[in-house]
Parts: structure tokens; sequence; C-alpha cells
């Protein structure tokens, strides 16, 4: 039973993301870029720069935790703040800087995570967010990678939203530069090769 509703519902959001592909409506690049305040939740963020993504540019993905609410095979997903030890493995933030956000989604390469994975935080309190974006940079940099080394780590914020993508450069630089196209808030706070 599981089975045939997951597909009933994957057959229903691929409905829906072709139907919204087929709008003849092309809102200028003014109207494109986010603006402060506009950001709903991290899988929003996520999806915006994935939505920006010509077909050509893409790569398999799949986002968020492993749970059926909020896995998704095809793009961003909201990922649960209740297992600190999956947070920390999967997407690099420390499991205890938990605390600091109230939100999180992620985008991974489907094929291989060091690759390509990037992770959004939503910081509940400003006074944390430069700290909490240390943490996030020092756990990445000083982990044991398996399956090959990412190459390059990119720490973005996007007003109360830190945004960590590691990852094969160019797959990193041009998420990077469709985010900072998307919103004219981001900040780079750390670019630096993985070693």
């Amino acid at each position: 039973m599981k089975r045939f509703f997951l597909l009933c519902l994957t057959g229903f959001m691929m409905i829906s993301i072709l139907a919204c592909g087929n709008q003849t409506n092309h809102p200028t690049n003014e109207s494109t870029e986010q603006t402060t305040n506009s950001i709903p939740d991290a899988v929003s963020l996520l999806t915006t720069v994935w939505n920006s993504y010509q077909e050509e540019e893409k790569f398999s993905v799949m986002g968020g935790d492993f749970s059926e609410e909020n896995q998704n095979m095809n793009g961003p997903g909201k990922y649960s703040l209740e297992d600190g030890a999956a947070l920390d493995s999967t997407l690099g933030f420390p499991a205890d800087s938990i605390a600091k956000i109230d939100d999180a989604a992620s985008l991974v390469h489907m094929m291989n995570a060091n690759t390509f994975t990037c992770g959004a935080f939503h910081v509940t309190d400003s006074n944390d967010f430069d700290s909490t974006a240390a943490s996030i940079k020092e756990n990445i940099l000083n982990r044991q990678w398996l399956c090959g080394f990412p190459d390059k780590l990119v720490i973005a914020s996007v007003d109360n939203y830190i945004v960590s993508m590691f990852g094969d450069t160019q797959l990193i630089d041009t998420f990077k530069q469709k985010l900072t196209t998307a919103y004219s808030s981001v900040e780079i706070i750390c670019e630096e090769a993985i070693q």
C-alpha cells in the first residue's frame, strides 16, 4: 500500500512539475531576483536555485532526509532536525550546533555525495550566525572522506540562511553563480579547496 501511495504521489508531483514548466509567463530578470524576507523556508531557497538550471545543466539529484514525507528524488527536500548525527554525516552540519537552527533542506548528487552536496540552514538568532558558519566550515574541512574527495567548499549567507556546498569544482561554481543570481543578498563567507 505504501508503494502504491508513493507511486501515485510521485506521478502527481511529476504532472505538477510538467504543468508548471509549460506556463507561458516569462518574468523579467528583475522579477525573478528574490528580495529580503521573501524566502519562506530552506526547501524554497534551494528549489529556486535548482529551478534556474537549464535541463542540460541538471544532474541526478535527491533531496531531504530518508523519510517518506521529506525525500524528493527530483530536487531539494526538507531535512529533519531530529537526527543530529544524520545531519552531520550527510550535510556536514555539526550536531552540537543543531539548537541554533530551526529549518534545513538538502540537495545531493544521487550517485556520489562527494560530487555535490548542498545544505541550507535557517539560523534562528543572528548572533549565532557567524559561529554557526565557522562550525560548518571546520566540520567539513576536518572530516575523513570516503569514495573520493570533494574538490571545493563554499559557504554563503542568504538573509538568515547559511548555504553550504561541497563537491566537484564545476558543479559548485555553477550552483554558487545561480545562487548569487537568484538572491541579491548573497554573501560568500568561505570559498576553499578541500585537501
